[in-house]
């Protein structure tokens, strides 16, 4: 079982590794969905921490519909990613039409390559109807994972979903189940959904600001023994 925590600084990665991750997605701003981190925390996280740290590129806060600068900003952070040793990079687009931008997702999987590429939970965006012809799009992308929380609100919602995707991956694409996983529920989603891999903030608000708390990394990690 692999297991991501969503870390939205440095001391939540650093308390994240504290409670025993070994792989985090690393973000700022997570009370607005998450933007892409600073190069000082992704070198810190990769380098000082030794994390597999998986980043997550997203240039505002809002929609998946970028325009051309926003876009090129995304393909710069995309290659300082690279450069600095990140394990992946984390990214989402849509098209006005509601649907996988194919065509800008297929260009960053090339440009990340040797890293990995997860498509976020911008796939959440769509109706559950449209899941699957969406998977298969991302499939021929070349995306790695797909970070999904079955197009509902949270993982345990959208778990019939998750595992119908589950099923038609078949290899080929490693689903991530997300959003409202917790060391109480985890063991639900992964048994029902039959996914190998999860995501979660285990998050708490510590003088006022949000961290990721050692605590429940480590009930997270346990539960899933």
């Amino acid at each position: 079982m692999e297991i991501e925590i969503c870390c939205n600084s440095i001391q939540s990665a650093y308390n994240a590794k504290l409670g025993g991750a070994q792989r985090v997605e690393l973000c700022h701003d997570l009370e607005g969905g998450g933007v892409t981190p600073s190069v000082a925390a992704i070198e810190y996280c990769v380098k000082d921490l030794a994390l597999k740290t998986r980043v997550l590129i997203r240039p505002r806060r809002g929609d998946f519909i970028y325009n051309e600068l926003e876009y090129e900003i995304i393909r710069r952070d995309v290659l300082m990613c690279k450069t600095l040793g990140a394990q992946a990079v984390v990214v989402g687009f849509l098209t006005k039409e509601g649907g996988i931008d194919v065509d800008r997702t297929k260009e960053i999987v090339e440009l990340a390559r040797p890293m990995e590429v997860t498509f976020h939970r911008a796939f959440d965006e769509l109706a559950p109807s449209q899941a699957s012809l969406a998977l298969e799009q991302l499939i021929a992308c070349g995306c790695d994972k797909l970070l999904t929380s079955g197009c509902f609100p949270t993982a345990l919602e959208g778990k019939e979903v998750l595992g119908k995707l589950q099923k038609q991956a078949e290899g080929r694409i490693a689903i991530v189940a997300a959003s409202g996983v917790k060391p109480d529920n985890a063991k639900e989603i992964v048994s029902f959904t039959g996914v190998n891999e999860i995501h979660g903030s285990c998050k708490k608000v510590e003088d006022g600001v949000i961290v990721t708390d050692s605590e429940q990394v480590k009930s997270l990690i346990e539960n899933l023994k």
